[in-house]
């Protein structure tokens, strides 16, 4: 007898092996009809599998994140078959399932066009109209390899020849397709009834540049044509939003290919990079910070004490002078741990803040880099507390509070929180590790904090808090971490005079709230869309003259303006007024001063908004009241007492 229990707590039995397929029509034939796979005791399986043993039962349908993702993963597995059927020379590789979708790599000489992914979308279509079965089918690992290779797979063939020798060889088969895949799918094509081709890049095989070049195409499926069209019109939303275009469009940076992956600043760009320094700057001398400043090229030898050589290297940019190895800084963590060295501390001295606004530099991928949000150079608001185990809690305790009263002021309300334990690659020894996750797991629940676990994500030198943003069409962003460290300090050889005498090694906490200032700000302008309120805007008032008449009087308010703190400047060429308002208009400043001969006799100002609203005359001084006013309205940010 085989006993199958449901999540409500009842129980199916059966006398003999029995699919999931089914337990769902004894169930109800509605849950059949949309049961697309089983979670028995904890493993996701095909509809079509056989249980052979007692055990939990758990239908998953298109409406659970589960089943979401086999959508996916089998929308995939429809768009290589729709490739084969039309570009049989094309080689398939790998499809996995990623944010929002997925992707398939091919190996095609010729390469795919925009108008070649309207043809696969089309014939992707097709098939699923066609409801083909989906079939699971375990090989021998041999008769697998002879197989692909016979059917010029090649990619499939060195995939499996791969793979660890006792790892089960499975195929999925519909119609003439089959493919190599771990599973579970669909019971058939007619399930996937809402995806979209979106753009085609290139990526090298297994994302090694010394590797051919494939042709990476994406996509996106979801449950539903109304979840389709939502995402869809996100995207459009997220085009509107790119701080590529708007960071060009108001001329606050640019990129070129003599610096890749390096930011140059224009004027105003840089203006905004310094209002978000000054903010955190001043934030962290509330909380008795700290600041310093550390080399930006470092001796090998401390990269090696330190770990990162061994675990991070190839993540570094490296040269010779003088026969001795350096490294440019891809953090600060070493160079602070060498300040805190520079005298013997005593416990009274702990904990210890130091803050710093430094560049580093890291190796990315030509083909990751992404405007603001991804380079090779940045700067982190960085910072480390050295302190003692039994300070741990209330460190942290304080960062959090830092973290989300910076979130709140910059306008990002909803905030989730991740736990990132030890991954593969590490230093430090696993009672180290115990002691550190187990301290980040109690502030978290001493707070109440709703937080996911991630296994095997935290840094090389300790586990992680994170803090990830949703901005305001639904995406997130990650970017605070909190990163406890229980053994760098001890490589590096810092020690403090405990209140027994005795030198111990104090503890270390990475944290960074921002993360990199550039991909910050990139997230700022994509939530903002450009129109930052009062306090960011890099110019917050711009003066326009109807007539060369008015110009005097023009330049004489913008200096006013600019001698009581506000960001002004002026537009005085011989043009239209309605040509200048709707140029500064799309320049996304605040607040537009239109000056003519009333404007002049009366020694004022009349002012409109950046959204096209009238606000009528103002004399100077009440302007200047109103621009602090708006910028006083952002959240208190001093420490209370």
């Amino acid at each position: 007898m085989l006993t199958v229990t449901l999540p409500d707590g009842s129980n199916r039995e059966y006398s003999s092996n029995v699919t999931i397929d089914r337990v769902a029509a004894d169930i109800g034939p509605g849950l059949r009809r949309v049961a697309i796979a089983g979670e028995f005791n904890g493993s996701l399986l095909d509809t079509s599998r056989e249980l052979s043993q007692d055990g939990n039962l758990k239908l998953v349908t298109a409406k659970d994140e589960d089943g979401l993702d086999i959508i996916r993963h089998s929308t995939a597995h429809l768009l290589a078959q729709a490739v084969k059927r039309i570009f049989p020379d094309a080689q398939v590789t790998i499809g996995p399932v990623i944010e929002d979708g997925f992707y398939y790599d091919f190996a095609f000489d010729r390469g795919f066009t925009e108008d070649d992914l309207k043809a696969i979308e089309e014939c992707m279509r097709k098939i699923a109209k066609e409801n083909l079965p989906v079939r699971r089918e375990v090989v021998d690992r041999d008769d697998a390899v002879a197989m692909f290779q016979d059917m010029g797979e090649e990619y499939k063939a060195q995939i499996i020849t791969d793979l660890p020798r006792d790892e089960v060889i499975s195929l999925y088969r519909q119609a003439d397709f089959v493919d190599l895949c771990r599973g579970p799918h669909v019971p058939s094509t007619k399930f996937l009834k809402a995806f979209k081709l979106t753009k085609v890049a290139g990526a090298y095989w297994r994302g090694d540049s010394n590797n051919e070049m494939l042709q990476r195409i994406y996509g996106t499926a979801w449950a539903t044509k109304s979840d389709l069209n939502a995402y869809l019109r996100r995207l459009e939303e997220a085009k509107k939003r790119d701080h590529r275009r708007i960071g060009a469009a108001i001329d606050l940076f640019h990129f070129q290919d003599e610096a890749p992956g390096s930011v140059f600043w224009h004027e105003k760009g840089w203006v905004l990079f310094r209002l978000v320094e000054s903010y955190m700057r001043e934030l962290l001398e509330s909380y008795d910070y700290t600041e310093v400043h550390t080399p930006q090229l470092i001796d090998r030898s401390l990269w090696e004490k330190s770990g990162h050589w061994e675990t991070f290297k190839e993540n570094m940019f490296t040269t010779q002078i003088e026969k001795r190895s350096y490294a440019l800084k891809p953090m600060n963590c070493p160079g602070h741990v060498q300040l805190f060295n520079q005298q013997l501390r005593s416990y009274r001295n702990l904990p210890l803040r130091i803050s710093e606004f430094g560049a580093v530099h890291r190796y990315e991928p030509s083909g990751t880099l992404h405007g603001l949000l991804r380079v090779r150079r940045f700067t982190q608001d960085d910072a480390h507390v050295f302190c003692t185990e039994d300070q741990i809690q209330s460190e942290i305790e304080v960062l959090i509070e830092i973290a989300m009263r910076v979130y709140s002021d910059f306008g990002f309300k909803d905030i989730s929180v991740g736990l990132s334990t030890r991954p593969p690659k590490r230093v430090g020894s696993d009672e180290l590790w115990d002691r550190a996750e187990l301290a980040l797991e109690a502030v978290l629940n001493e707070r109440g904090m709703n937080y996911t676990v991630y296994e095997g994500d935290g840094a090389f030198y300790g586990p992680k808090i994170d803090f990830v943003l949703q901005d305001c069409i639904g995406r997130k962003w990650q970017c605070g971490t909190i990163q406890l460290d229980f053994s760098m300090p001890g490589r590096l050889g810092a020690q403090y005079v405990a209140s027994d005498g005795k030198k111990h090694t104090p503890v270390m906490i990475h944290r960074a709230i921002l993360g990199s200032l550039e991909r910050f700000i990139g997230i700022l302008i994509e939530e903002h869309a450009g129109k930052f309120p009062v306090w960011l805007a890099p110019v917050q008032a711009v003066v326009m003259n109807i007539s060369e008449v008015q110009y005097d009087y023009s330049i004489k308010i913008c200096r006013l303006l600019r001698s009581s703190g506000i960001r002004a400047t002026h537009d005085l060429r011989n043009e239209k007024i309605g040509f200048k308002v709707r140029e500064q208009t799309l320049l996304k400043i605040p607040y537009l001063l239109i000056v003519g001969n009333r404007e002049v006799e009366n020694e004022t100002v009349s002012v409109r908004t950046q959204a096209g609203e009238n606000l009528g005359s103002f004399y100077i001084d009440d302007f200047v009241a109103l621009v602090k006013q708006d910028q006083g309205r952002k959240i208190n940010r001093k420490k209370e007492s």
